[in-house]
């Protein structure tokens, strides 16, 4: 029986807390999971990831690293998460076909549809038209992982695909308000307004319809698609 050893990149964040929650639960005899972290490379360095690549051989990976952030950090900054994370994905899909990885599965957004568009929304509809401009730089740089996959399976015959969840929460998020996503977010102001007697403040009109989804469960579609 062959092995096989999936390296999931990104695999403190909250995605990647998941999938290791979710494999714990579940384990297989002939699976080994790697998560990484930033401190065991710089995914923005191809020989840093070079390097984890050949000790590791990883023969699947679950690719979730990226430079992410909340509405404020994205508007004040989408030249920088275009560059970080486009330097990321690039780096880690050449190396997945460089060690011949038989599978991977990276993790978009659902920020990469048309801010202009009709519901319901699907994986076909990714490139009618551009992203919200808040976060134009993140939204880009994880639609251009579309466009490597289908690149790489059309010139190399990869398996290469991905996932487009919707809003994640759960163990090991982000509550940071500054940084956060919508109910760390909300959870954060709840905590502030209840021991310190505040108002609770929510943004938007409240007309707006949003999905979420735990992250555990998100986990465990992700290791189904691998």
């Amino acid at each position: 029986m062959t092995k096989k050893v999936v390296l999931v990149t990104g695999g403190t964040g909250l995605v990647g807390n998941g999938i290791r929650i979710a494999h714990e639960r579940d384990p297989r005899d002939d699976e080994t999971f790697v998560f990484l972290s930033s401190k065991d490379a710089d995914l923005t360095d191809k020989e840093s990831t070079r390097k984890v690549f050949e000790k590791h051989r990883p023969t699947h990976v679950i690719h979730l690293a990226a430079k992410v952030g909340g509405l404020y950090g994205n508007m004040r900054a989408n030249l920088e998460f275009f560059r970080i994370n486009m330097t990321i994905n690039d780096n880690v899909l050449s190396l997945c076909h460089e060690y011949k990885v038989e599978k991977v599965v990276s993790c978009l957004s659902t920020c990469i549809f048309p801010d202009k568009t009709t519901y319901p929304i699907d994986e076909t509809m990714v490139h009618n038209g551009p992203p919200h401009t808040s976060n134009y730089g993140y939204s880009y740089a994880k639609r251009m992982i579309d466009v490597l996959n289908k690149g790489y399976n059309q010139q190399y015959g990869c398996k290469f695909t991905s996932v487009i969840p919707t809003n994640v929460f759960g163990p090991h998020d982000n509550f940071n308000l500054e940084e956060s996503h919508v109910i760390p977010g909300l959870v954060h102001k709840l905590h502030t307004c209840t021991t310190q007697n505040k108002p609770f403040t929510v943004w938007g009109t409240g007309k707006a319809r949003r999905q979420f989804i735990y992250s555990v469960d998100l986990a465990r579609l992700f290791l189904w698609v691998m």
